[in-house]
């Protein structure tokens, strides 16, 4: 009996990094590149409309590219408890209440019980500082946690 393969939801970052060509972030940009070629294959990837509305609003110098990139994706469908789940996170002080995107992106991932949240930000989403947090406040939703991670995490052994 074959396994199903793990969902993955990545946010805005993954796309941007993808395309992405500073000198600031290239190891980021590598290694996004580097798991998306080799890895992503094994994987569903899902994003949300509010990944597609933030590359939309986004001030990208490849935009045409990313956008076209996103849009092959598997598009999680909007539902409005998903905003309210974002709300918690905010009211719980898990998420910053100017910067919603990230609520939403932790609410769509656990809305649809994604397996893992695939991200760069390592300040509201992949913190070892949040995660029992976020544990906590999405059992008293009744609602599954997904594994929070960067890319560098979902390799598989042979391709460290």
């Amino acid at each position: 009996m074959l396994t199903p393969p793990k969902s993955v939801y990545v946010d805005t970052t993954i796309p941007s990094f993808y395309f992405d060509d500073r000198e600031s972030v290239n190891y980021l940009c590598d290694v996004t590149r580097q798991w998306w070629n080799e890895e992503s294959r094994f994987y569903e990837i899902y994003l949300s409309t509010e990944t597609l509305a933030e590359l939309n609003a986004g001030d990208y110098p490849r935009k045409t590219e990313i956008l076209d990139f996103a849009r092959r994706l598997n598009l999680l469908s909007p539902d409005p408890r998903i905003g309210g789940i974002a709300h918690v996170y905010q009211e719980h002080s898990l998420m910053p209440e100017e910067e919603g995107g990230d609520a939403l992106h932790l609410a769509y991932a656990s809305f649809y019980r994604m397996d893992f949240l695939l991200t760069w930000n390592c300040n509201h989403l992949a913190n070892a500082n949040k995660k029992a947090h976020i544990r906590v406040i999405n059992a008293r939703m009744e609602l599954f946690t997904p594994e929070i991670i960067t890319p560098l995490e979902l390799f598989s052994e042979q391709n460290l």
